[in-house]
């Protein structure tokens, strides 16, 4: 018995030297960690907060820059004035570009801010390739920008199809006013109809007409074989039909030409 007293004392003895945390302790350092955390951080947005209030001064310079030929930058400025009490640091920079993105012909915008009080603002203008319908025009990249156009550019092509089909006509278009350059020839209209048929009209007033299939094909027959064929009797031309399976039809202003006949395969109309 005695034995058994001394060694429940040593066992005893020995559990208070390692000193075990309570449940208490354990959760008490918890809670200190999850609160050093989020009052570290107030207290650097505090900071944050307090230099910006003192560091936030007004915008006192506006610069403007661009290749500007519709746009004006008097027009830029007067879009972003009223947004611009925020002052330098908290002003709204997304929302100013924007504000200059709305202007009519502005392609593209960048606000960005001049240390210590100045905004610099880029503008980049549509570049119209075509005009599309009755007043609207085409970018360089086929998307319609405005479809009331205050000016009328009777030196660009006009294309037209039905709604939606902006980009494939601008597509078409891009893709062979080079051919149509090598040829030493002049776009005036090129149009998609409500059935899928490709037409074009040369500037000289002669209508190309391709059809609904084998667009590419056609297109290649006309200025590899068509348009170096009747090069020299193209102004006596009225239109010309490429909706033939390896041929064409040419329809002549006031008859054809004694020395020249127009050449056709049985029609596969398309």
């Amino acid at each position: 018995m005695l034995g058994r007293k001394a060694n429940r004392r040593v066992v005893e003895s020995r559990l208070a030297q390692l000193k075990l945390p309570s449940l208490g302790a354990i959760w008490l350092r918890r809670l200190r960690a999850a609160l050093v955390l989020p009052l570290m951080a107030a207290g650097g947005y505090g900071v944050f907060k307090g230099a910006q209030l003192v560091l936030d001064q007004p915008v006192r310079n506006l610069v403007v820059e661009g290749t500007f030929q519709r746009v004006t930058p008097i027009q830029v400025e007067a879009a972003v004035a009223t947004a611009l009490d925020a002052g330098f640091l908290t002003v709204d920079l997304a929302d100013l570009r924007a504000r200059v993105q709305a202007l009519a012909w502005v392609d593209r915008a960048n606000v960005a801010r001049q240390w210590p009080d100045t905004l610099l603002v880029r503008v980049t203008e549509h570049q119209a390739a075509a005009r599309w319908g009755e007043s609207g025009l085409l970018n360089v990249r086929g998307e319609l920008f405005t479809e009331q156009s205050q000016h009328a550019f009777p030196e660009l092509p006009s294309l037209a199809g039905p709604p939606g089909s902006e980009r494939d006509v601008a597509r078409r278009y891009l893709a062979v006013r080079g051919k149509l350059a090598e040829a030493k020839l002049s776009l005036q209209r090129l149009e998609l109809d409500e059935r899928g048929a490709w037409r074009l009209v040369l500037d000289g007033g002669q209508e190309i007409r391709l059809g609904r299939r084998d667009i590419d094909e056609r297109f290649y027959r006309f200025f590899d074989v068509v348009a170096p064929a009747l090069a020299a009797e193209l102004p006596r031309v009225e239109y010309i039909d490429l909706r033939y399976t390896n041929g064409f039809a040419v329809g002549w202003r006031g008859g054809p030409p004694a020395n020249l006949a127009a050449v056709a395969a049985v029609p596969e109309r398309g």
